[in-house]
């Protein structure tokens, strides 16, 4: 019998926890069918959860499907649970997402599908109410494949349609399909797995249509993932049962638990499990042992967080949403504020993104929440658990910072007795990447353990920006370099230069504020759209064209969070409640009103003497402090980007700058040769020589071109080393300072009006190697070949290794100011052309063709 963890999301409204009840009914895993709005579903028993009719939080069901035992995790549908959700994500197999047949994809549901794929979750399509007016089964597949994926494949056809759907979505699949008109249900279980297709059903939870069907098609073609022998577990959810015990909830990915076994995490040497718990809605079977695949609830551990990995399994990495609102919290009543405080940590156990802090500067207590739901449903329960009236102050904004430009970041930390310098690299990323850290540096510079240490003091602090003092995204951290002194040295010497370091670098570099931007569909009656689309464009939002459906408008864009709170009820107000608003986080963007937030805040980074970007350097026996903007001249340390410049550039392993001529090149050249004989032995090459300008060709009598001699089969190749060039022009040097990407493209339409008239080979390669993970890419452009070179391969590299293959036989010339390259080129019997000699090529090439055209 195989093991499933499957879980249910969808956008509020959609049906989510009626289609549970459906499935645990249909299953036979409940005997009565309840209902939401009846207030007696079997998983929302939480008294708010009643009252409101939603899932507030995920909850865990058992049932059995044919040789399937299926762990069905209920997730909440709100987006100011979002959180909870995504918690839940964690531990499934599968995942059930739930469409609504009458609105479709919204908002939401675009963003649980991001977290699917940032989890890599296989999921199955449920889509309900199609019972209902307004269903339109072609127009809903339509926005399944447009809005969630080209794979969403309708499972309700015939079987061999079915199967020539699922082979269109893969390359292998599809030669199969075509050899045998079939597939098989393991080939359909694997392309599942592997997220290639989302199968598709249709239904309505509520009437119990097409639950039978759905359910045999979970059962069917799902498998049960492959577990090791070493005892791994993954915490999700922590919560407190009638009595108060903690409630560890976790799925085992690896071997087996016991009562009584002993875990440890990194906040503790060792609790004992006193409990466990196997739980199906409100009730639970206390077992001995929990084995893979099980999700079960364990008493006894305290230290363990939801995203912690226990045994051989892994932590989850950050989250991807987080709150966007930040509230105050005061007691109503006489409880004290510490008392207060205290309990929060309670419930920030159970839900880190409350990130609940102290402020002592306001002497408040701040919470981080989604949205004004979540803030209703937070109040109710501190009154509830502990006894607490509370009220919360007018939320704000959670901003944050990322910048523009690579820096390096520079911290020094020399009081008497003290030594450490940590050199960081912060690089910019795409929006809503968050923050990496890695390093390299190189261990011979500074020992592993301090590498580790730095690391570990990057990852311990929120570290703040310097416009407004919101936390920092969006970039990598890398540390590139380090010095400890074999006595002076202490661990906490590098936490105090590693947090120096991240404030020089920021004060050294292009800051810029994001806010937070929500995806919203409005929905108004057709009269009201003009009011809805004015209030948008006063919002600083932006929408596509309205979709009218009857007497009702339909708008979809983004806009401010800033300035969209609140609107839900202006709407309901302008359109006498028919209209409706639905928001989903889309992420962050630069801010639409800088200036103004940079002045509500009143931050002063020089001010900031806990975030202080200043170095302490020792001088005369005693430290004495240097500002961020002059430590540069007072660093231990060679300048990390001077480094990676030079590498990069033409003036690798040797200063050319005195060479000026081409005279003086061709004395290097020389000299080179003299070092690369002496230890290789003479070289034999080709003879070749190069025309000293270019002849107009003889368009008349279409000559054929002199055969080469030697073994050269008449081919000319030109090997040019894209960003040497680039760097070296002039023209093109100077473009590269507001977009490298106009530069490399002009350069290529160069080269391809070169190659065309001069008939040769010319091969345009482009450093790829600092992109993780990037694979070479040869493209054909204009008669021209254009190379990104692959992870770990530098231009110079593919260059050297083409030269040699094709010089053996071809005349092979190689654009290049690049000292290091020149041996190996000579050596293979190639021409080196360096790049003030190529520019005068070509331009004697383009005097030609435009004395031709004139002619």
């Amino acid at each position: 019998m195989k093991k499933i963890v499957i879980g249910i999301l969808a956008h509020v409204d959609s049906g989510k926890t009626t289609l549970s009840e459906a499935m645990l009914y249909v299953s036979g895993s409940i005997n009565k069918l309840g209902r939401v709005d009846h207030k007696d579903s079997f998983l929302d028993n939480f008294r708010l959860e009643r009252d409101r009719g939603i899932t507030i939080f995920s909850k865990q069901a058992v049932m059995r499907c044919g040789d399937t035992v299926f762990t069905l995790l209920d997730t909440p549908g709100h987006v100011d649970f979002c959180a909870e959700t995504e918690r839940a994500l964690q531990v499934l197999d599968y995942a059930i997402l739930v469409v609504s047949g009458t609105d479709g994809v919204q908002s939401h549901t675009v963003t649980l599908r991001k977290l699917l794929d940032k989890y890599g979750v296989p999921c199955f399509i449920f889509v309900n109410k199609t019972d209902m007016d307004g269903f339109d089964r072609d127009k809903v597949l339509s926005q399944l494949r447009s809005k969630l994926s080209p794979a969403c494949v309708d499972f309700s056809r015939d079987i061999s349609e079915i199967h020539e759907d699922i082979a269109l979505c893969d390359d292998a699949l599809l030669e199969k399909f075509y050899a045998s008109d079939s597939l098989d249900d393991g080939d359909i279980i694997e392309a599942i797995r592997r997220r290639k297709v989302f199968p598709c059903l249709f239904g309505s939870a509520l009437k119990l249509d097409g639950v039978d069907d759905f359910l045999d098609t979970l059962s069917r073609y799902t498998a049960p993932p492959q577990y090791g022998a070493e005892f791994a577990a993954k915490v999700y959810k922590i919560s407190q049962d009638d009595q108060g015990n903690r409630l560890t909830f976790m799925k085992l990915t690896g071997g087996e638990l016991r009562v009584k076994d002993v875990l440890s995490g990194r906040n503790s040497d060792g609790e004992k499990v006193n409990q466990i718990r196997i739980y199906s809605g409100e009730k639970y079977t206390a077992v001995d042992t929990a084995a893979c695949g099980d999700v079960c609830a364990v008493t006894g551990i305290t230290f363990a967080r939801p995203g912690d990995g226990l045994g051989a399994q892994s932590d989850t990495g950050m989250p991807v949403l987080e709150p966007v609102l930040t509230y105050s919290v005061v007691p109503k009543d006489n409880t004290d504020i510490h008392t207060l405080l205290s309990k929060l940590r309670i419930l920030e156990a159970e839900d880190p993104q409350l990130n609940v802090g102290w402020d002592e500067i306001s002497g408040e207590i701040k919470i981080r929440l989604m949205g004004d739901i979540q803030l209703e449903v937070l109040q109710s329960v501190i009154c509830e658990r502990f006894g607490i009236e509370v009220g919360f102050g007018e939320g704000s904004i959670i901003y944050k910072e990322t910048i523009t430009d690579t820096v390096e970041g520079v911290g020094h930390f020399e009081p008497l007795r003290h030594y450490a310098e940590v050199h960081l690299l912060l690089t910019p990323l795409p929006r809503d990447s968050g923050l990496v850290f890695n390093s390299h540096c190189k261990e011979d510079e500074l020992d592993k353990n301090w590498q580790r240490l730095i690391l570990t003091h990057l990852y311990e602090k929120t570290h703040i920006g310097v416009l407004t003092g919101s936390p920092i995204t969006d970039m990598e951290i890398t540390l590139m370099s380090g010095r400890a002194h074999p006595k002076h040295t202490e661990g906490g010497d590098f936490r105090q230069a590693t947090y120096r370091a991240v404030r020089q670098g920021l004060r050294s570099a292009q800051s810029v504020l994001l806010e937070p931007v929500y995806s919203f569909t409005l929905e108004v009656p057709a009269a009201n759209v003009g009011r809805a689309m004015n209030d948008i464009t006063r919002m600083k939002g932006s929408f596509e064209p309205p979709v009218t459906v009857g007497d009702t408008a339909v708008l979809s864009g983004e806009a401010p969070v800033s300035a969209m709170r609140g609107y839900s009820r202006e709407v309901a107000q302008y359109t006498r409640g028919e209209g409706r608003l639905s928001c989903a986080l889309k992420g962050y963007e630069v801010c639409h009103n800088t200036e103004e937030v940079i002045a509500s805040f009143g931050y002063s980074a020089d001010s900031d003497a806990d975030n202080t970007a200043d170095s302490v350097f020792c001088s005369h026996g005693a430290g004495h402090t240097v500002k961020w903007d002059e430590v540069p001249q007072h660093m231990h340390l060679p300048s990390v980007l001077d480094t990676r410049r030079s590498s990069a550039s033409q003036n690798i392993g040797r200063d050319f700058s005195g060479y000026k001529s081409q005279k003086d090149i061709f004395a290097l050249d020389k000299e080179l040769m003299k070092i690369f004989e002496q230890t290789y032995g003479p070289v034999r090459r080709k003879v070749y020589s190069e025309p000293k300008r270019y002849k107009a060709p003889d368009y008349e009598n279409k000559k054929r071109r002199k055969s080469l001699p030697g073994d050269f089969d008449g081919t000319e190749y030109v090997l040019v080393d894209g960003y040497n060039v680039i760097h070296s022009w002039k023209h093109l040097k100077e473009m590269t300072e507001e977009n490298m990407d106009a530069a490399r493209s002009l350069l290529i339409n160069i080269l391809c009006n070169y190659q065309g008239f001069r008939k040769c080979e010319l091969i345009l390669v482009f450093d790829a190697y600092r992109v993780k993970g990037h694979e070479r890419e040869i493209e054909k452009m204009g008669g021209i070949t254009i190379v990104y070179t692959k992870e770990a391969e530098t231009a110079d590299m593919y260059i050297e290794r083409a030269s040699y293959k094709l010089a053996k036989t071809n005349r092979v010339r190689v654009v290049t100011c690049d000292g290091m390259e020149q041996m190996i080129i000579i050596g293979a019997g190639a021409i080196r052309v360096t790049c003030d000699e190529f520019l005068e090529e070509i331009r004697a090439a383009e005097d030609e063709i435009r004395e031709i055209i004139g002619e």
